[in-house]
């Protein structure tokens, strides 16, 4: 059972796709969700504060956690999933991407840790959880930049956790495979083959299939847990073993 009733628990990029998920299954736990999202909350939005805050806009991000903050009068858990992806190999990804990237899959998981630790200290089990990739662990064609943010994304988990041991205050990774989200759907239905897109998809995993985003919101939750004081400074992969296993035969 996991104990997170009443968890004040922010997510990043929680209007959507996984961030969405963790939002819906941290109500279903009894937590108290918060969504921090470039975009405007929805029509329907008003059972989840929704704050609207681009992880680029330091003096924003450092406004909203202390309004979260003066609301709750804590955070709990800090969920890092707001990112930006794009395709391309080292010399096909222009300098601009490379920098937009690494702005908003690094630096703006540093602000919104920075922002948000003053009332992260006030939770007597603090959280914090990263949003990686598999393309961290397995080299994956024509994803240099986008690797290489969610590379950093784990020694950065690493090191924080360190620092912030002392503290009491946990900082972990998940580290999904190729989830079926409202995206990847969009992506294949501009395909020529949509069918045969999301079949591609589905086989880069060993078990056959895309990883359901309930399954990243779950392993979120473990890592959340307020009982969960002895795990930190980990990646847990949630990638349908695309990291570390090999589904070709040696024959």
């Amino acid at each position: 059972m996991v104990s997170m009733r009443d968890r004040v628990v922010v997510v990043t990029g929680g209007a959507g796709g996984i961030g969405l998920a963790c939002v819906d299954a941290l109500l279903a736990a009894g937590a108290r969700p918060v969504v921090v999202d470039a975009a405007a909350a929805p029509p329907d939005s008003a059972a989840v504060p929704h704050y609207q805050a681009d992880v680029t806009d330091e003096e924003r991000l450092t406004e909203v956690m202390a309004e979260i903050g003066a609301r709750h009068h804590r955070i709990d858990v800090l969920v890092n999933n707001a990112a930006a992806v794009a395709a391309g190999g080292i010399e096909e990804t222009g300098l601009a991407d490379w920098t937009r990237l690494w702005d908003v899959n690094v630096l703006g998981y540093v602000r919104c840790i920075r922002a948000a630790l003053p009332q992260l200290r006030k939770s007597p089990a603090a959280a914090i959880v990263n949003m990686s990739s598999f393309t961290a662990a397995a080299g994956f064609r024509g994803r240099a930049a986008y690797a290489t943010t969610k590379g950093a994304v784990e020694a950065l988990t690493r090191a924080v956790a360190a620092d912030l041991a002392p503290e009491g205050i946990t900082v972990n990774a998940v580290r999904p495979g190729t989830v079926d989200t409202a995206l990847l759907s969009s992506l294949a239905t501009r395909s020529a083959d949509p069918r045969t897109a999301r079949a591609t998809y589905a086989a880069r995993q060993p078990t056959g299939r895309m990883v359901e985003a309930a399954e990243i919101a779950h392993a979120v939750l473990f890592l959340a847990d307020p009982l969960n004081r002895s795990t930190t400074g980990t990646v847990v992969a949630v990638d349908g073993g695309i990291s570390d296993l090999r589904s070709t035969p040696m024959d």
